[in-house]
């Protein structure tokens, strides 16, 4: 069985994330176990672990890698970032985080669409059409 390996980097503070790196992670949770029962017959197998980021590595909060190649890479994906009140209470210093635009919308959390289309992308199989159209 093939592996793809996904890694969630986000702020850690003393066990708490900000409010859209919790997002991503929720989403990550929610939706690694649809994309593996899709998977089975291709003989693909994701596993999906997470990194703890301290306040000083706060620009690679929020970021997803597969098989250590970040998601941008893989999508037509442009990061940026702005002002995040979630960080700046948990840092208690004006903080700014990640977003990312894709498919025409900014986001300040990973969207399931981004996340299937890369892993699909990164895997070169074609997406089921079910997986397709859950997301419009």
């Amino acid at each position: 069985m093939k592996t793809l390996t996904i890694e969630w980097r986000h702020l850690d503070v003393a066990g708490e994330t900000c409010e859209r790196c919790s997002d991503t992670g929720a989403t990550l949770s929610k939706e690694i176990p649809v994309i593996n029962r899709s998977l089975l017959s291709s003989g693909v197998r994701i596993e999906w672990f997470e990194t703890k980021l301290s306040g000083d590595e706060i620009t690679e909060s929020n970021s997803v890698l597969l098989n250590g190649t970040p998601i941008e890479d893989i999508l037509e994906i442009r990061s940026s970032e702005n002002f995040c009140g979630s960080c700046s209470d948990l840092l208690e210093k004006e903080s700014f985080c990640r977003t990312i635009h894709y498919d025409g919308f900014e986001y300040e959390d990973i969207p399931a669409k981004a996340i299937h289309d890369a892993i699909y992308k990164a895997l070169n199989i074609a997406r089921p059409e079910e997986s397709k159209m859950m997301f419009f």
